[in-house]
Formats: C-alpha cells, sequence, structure tokens
C-alpha cells in the first residue's frame, strides 16, 4: 500500500525527505545536494580514500539510512476513538501498531547510521586498516603425516642377508686341551645382515645400497604385506653405493613415486622408512640440514643430502620422502654416536639415484668417465694468495693417465671445465663422472701465472683396488 498525502496519512507539517518534490533548491533552480551527504563528501575524499568505488557506496547507504531515519521520525499518527477501532477495515497502520514500530525502527536505524559513519571516518583517517579487513584464506596447517607415509610404505621393503664365514673351532686361547684335541679347525658360521630397499617397478626391480648385499651368499626380501621373496642382484655402482635387485613376482608391486624435482632446500621436512634393527618399516621425522654434502669418505662419488632423521642399523637402502609421499632421497649412513655425532644422516638424491638405476638397467654397470687424476678444494692460504676464489686443485696425476698424457702436473688449479667455471673439487669430480668414455672435457688450467687451456679424453674408470 502507498501511503501518500492525497490520502491523508501523512500529516501536513510531515517532510518526505525520499520524495524528489522535497528535495531542496539552490539559487538555480537545480536540486541542492542532500545535507545528509555532505557529510560523507568531503573535500579531497575520494582523492585520499584507498577505495573509491567502496567510498561511494558506504555514503550513498548512508544517507538513505538517514533519510528513513527522518521519515518514520517525522509520521505522527493521531490515535482514534476506541470506538472507531473495529473490523479489518481499519488503516493497516492502525491495525498493526505503526506508531510504536516506527519509534523502534528510528531507534534502530540511528544507531546503524551512527556505526556507518564511525566505520567510514576511521577507514578514511586509517587507511592500512584496510588490508586488515580482508579475509585472505589462511594456510592450512599441517599435523599428521600419516597420509605420506601410507602412500610410500607399502613400496618400501625388509631386506635380510646371510653370508657363511669360516670362523675357528675355538677362539678360547685359555682352553689348551680344546686346542690340543682339534687343533686349529676352522668351521662355518652364518652371519646376517639388515637393510631396507624401494620399489622402483610394479614387475619386482628393487633400488638399495651397495654395503647392504655386498660379499653376502643369499638375499631374502620381505614385502609389505609379509611376502618373502629370495633376490638376485642385477648391478651395481661402486662409485655412488647403489645397487638394483630384482625379485620374481606374479602379480604387480606397489612401486615408489619419486619426486619430479630433484631440488631440497634446507629446512624441508623429510621422513625416513626402513627396517631399522629388524624393526620393519621404521619411520622418523627429521628436516633436510643440508644439501650437497661431500668430502665424507664415505664413497667416491659424495654428493649427499644431509639430514637429522634418524638413520639406524637397517636403514641403509630405505626410502627418504617428502610430505607428498614422493621418494626424495635413498637412506645411505649415518655418523656412528660413538663419535659424539647425534642426528647427522645422509641420503643419496633421488634425481642422482635414479640415473644411476637407469645406466644399471641398461649397461650392467654405470659408464663412468674418468681422468686419472686426485682433486682437492683450494686452501684458504691460496685464495688469499691471489689464487681465484674458486676453483680444483690437482692433488695427484696417474703418470700416463688421461691427464698426465694432457700434461696436467699435481699442484695445477682447474678454473673451468667445459666453459663452466669451477665451484670446487666435489661439483668437478661428479662432473667428470657422468660424462661417458672416449668423451672430450675442454679444461681452463692455471699454473702460477700462466694460464692455459688443454683437452682431456675421458677413459672408463678402473675398478677400485681391493
Amino acid at each position: 500500500m502507498n501511503y501518500s498525502r492525497s490520502h491523508g496519512l501523512w500529516p501536513a507539517e510531515a517532510h518526505c525527505a525520499l520524495c524528489p518534490a522535497d528535495e531542496e533548491k539552490n539559487e538555480s533552480g537545480q536540486a541542492a545536494e542532500p545535507t545528509s551527504g555532505r557529510l560523507f563528501r568531503l573535500s579531497g575524499a575520494s582523492d585520499r580514500f584507498p577505495n573509491r568505488y567502496f567510498s561511494e557506496k558506504l555514503s550513498k547507504i548512508t544517507i538513505i539510512l538517514v533519510r528513513l531515519s527522518r521519515v518514520y521520525g517525522q509520521v505522527r499518527v493521531q490515535r482514534q476513538p476506541a470506538s472507531a477501532i473495529q473490523g479489518w477495515h481499519l488503516p493497516l497502520y492502525q491495525q498493526t501498531g505503526i506508531p510504536v514500530l516506527s519509534k523502534i525502527l528510528q531507534f534502530t536505524i540511528q544507531f546503524v547510521v551512527l556505526g556507518l559513519a564511525m566505520a567510514f571516518v576511521m577507514v578514511f583517517v586509517r587507511p592500512d586498516l584496510l588490508p586488515a579487513l580482508r579475509t585472505d584464506p589462511q594456510p592450512v596447517r599441517i599435523t599428521s603425516y600419516a597420509d605420506a607415509v601410507n602412500l610410500a610404505a607399502p613400496s618400501v621393503v625388509s631386506i635380510y642377508t646371510r653370508t657363511l664365514v669360516a670362523q675357528p673351532l675355538s677362539t678360547d686361547v685359555f682352553d689348551p686341551l680344546l686346542r690340543a684335541l682339534y687343533g686349529d679347525r676352522m668351521v662355518t658360521r652364518p652371519r646376517r645382515g639388515l637393510g631396507s630397499g624401494v620399489i622402483v617397478s610394479t614387475d619386482g626391480l628393487i633400488l638399495t645400497t651397495l654395503h647392504v648385499i655386498s660379499n653376502v651368499d643369499n638375499i631374502a626380501v620381505a614385502l609389505w604385506d609379509g611376502r618373502v621373496f629370495e633376490a638376485r642382484v642385477v648391478g651395481a655402482d661402486p662409485g655412488t653405493d647403489l645397487a638394483v635387485l630384482k625379485i620374481e613376482v606374479d602379480d604387480p608391486l606397489p612401486a615408489a613415486n619419486f619426486a619430479a624435482t630433484s631440488k631440497m632446500r634446507t629446512g624441508d621436512v623429510v621422513l625416513a622408512i626402513g627396517n631399522a634393527f629388524g624393526l620393519s618399516h621404521t619411520v622418523t621425522m627429521g628436516i633436510v640440514s643440508a644439501t650437497g654434502r661431500g668430502q665424507l669418505n664415505l664413497t667416491a662419488l659424495e654428493d649427499f643430502i644431509q639430514t637429522d632423521a634418524a638413520i639406524n642399523a637397517g636403514n641403509s637402502g630405505g626410502a627418504l620422502i617428502n610430505p607428498a609421499g614422493e621418494v626424495v632421497g635413498i637412506n645411505s649412513a649415518s655418523l656412528s654416536q660413538t663419535m659424539g655425532a647425534q642426528g647427522i644422516s645422509f641420503a643419496i638424491p633421488a634425481a642422482l639415484a635414479r640415473k644411476i638405476m637407469e645406466q644399471i638397467l641398461e649397461h650392467g654397470e654405470v659408464p663412468r668417465g674418468w681422468m686419472g687424476v686426485d682433486l682437492a678444494d683450494l686452501t684458504f692460504t691460496m685464495q688469499f694468495d691471489g689464487t681465484p676464489i674458486t676453483g680444483a686443485r690437482v692433488a695427484r696425476v696417474d703418470q700416463g693417465g688421461p691427464a698426465w698424457r694432457a700434461g696436467l702436473r699435481a699442484g695445477d688449479i682447474l678454473i673451468s671445465a667445459d666453459d663452466s667455471s669451477v665451484s670446487n673439487a666435489r661439483d668437478l669430480t661428479l662432473y667428470i663422472a657422468q660424462q661417458q668414455p672416449g668423451s672430450a672435457v675442454e679444461l681452463s688450467v692455471l699454473r702460477g701465472n700462466q694460464l692455459f687451456d688443454t683437452s682431456v679424453t675421458l677413459i672408463q674408470q678402473p675398478p677400485p683396488a681391493r
């Protein structure tokens, strides 16, 4: 129902702030700016306010609420005689108690307008408060790594080895009677070992560390579901301490997911899964303490991930995973507590392990370039003595080897290889080892104050001396 003056529902002195006819006129005859709007149209407000659209909308809403407050505040309804208030034909405002309702609305709208005005002024004076009012999504906080473990654990196996070792019948030197009767008779006794491995294919290929299965007679592999299989060695790489095993299965096995990127950052969370002390699928957690660790005398080629996740006896060859359940490393070794070390363990990066595995599967071994030198890092004395800050020092040259024939001698400093600067001895050793035998490497060499270039033709790396 529309209420208007023609219906007699508005008092003569009532003023409708919403009606166009009630707008004030200025001297030129145009509608003047509403008084209620002037408070929120301060000079320069749109320029200073960080969000002009928000400012204009807030001003319009406030003006409408002020006008509504005036409308309800100016409505005055005269009471009708009690005898006249009968039946449903009475005006709606008399049946529903509009006068009381208007006072309630007026009271409520006044406080709403006051609140909006205060909010407008606060944001106008302090624009820096506006970003705090936004509801940005909060990062998800991980409280459990159970999903990652459940994804990766079925692809981790427990390895048990058995070796027959010849030992004297009696080692008791204080029992001359036994020695007189049996002499130094030798007997064979089994020696057992523990390790872990990672399933890399559904048909039963397993990646592990070489020292777990080196010089053993029997290898048994226990799966996640309790089944046990005998394994054979497909190939190994002593340079990185990696080996590939194969078990014969009828049904597909759960293969591990390797991380798409090999870039691990210090501080990343990692979890180690393995057969620690014969306790299969033991899970420990830590962070990446460092990357690119070398010169540990653990293997010939070292590029380890250091972590404080516990890697105990039996963990070697197991998986180091990220919170997504992807393999980022193959657990290798840890510093002994007898050395006073705690929380210092090492893993072979997954990218390197996968590359070595592919070469083993293709060639049965890893074709690795070798130039016949021992390299060392530059000393601090050399670095402050005019020597380039980065490079690798030739500590020893095998006489008659590729480097010797190319003119390298002990004391030379290798500045670059194939137009790439040499950072340290470890990086250059890894680079040479990744080249194919027969390929040539261009080296920039510093000898004293003389800089020259030479080319070294690599050969297959000879097996390590036993």
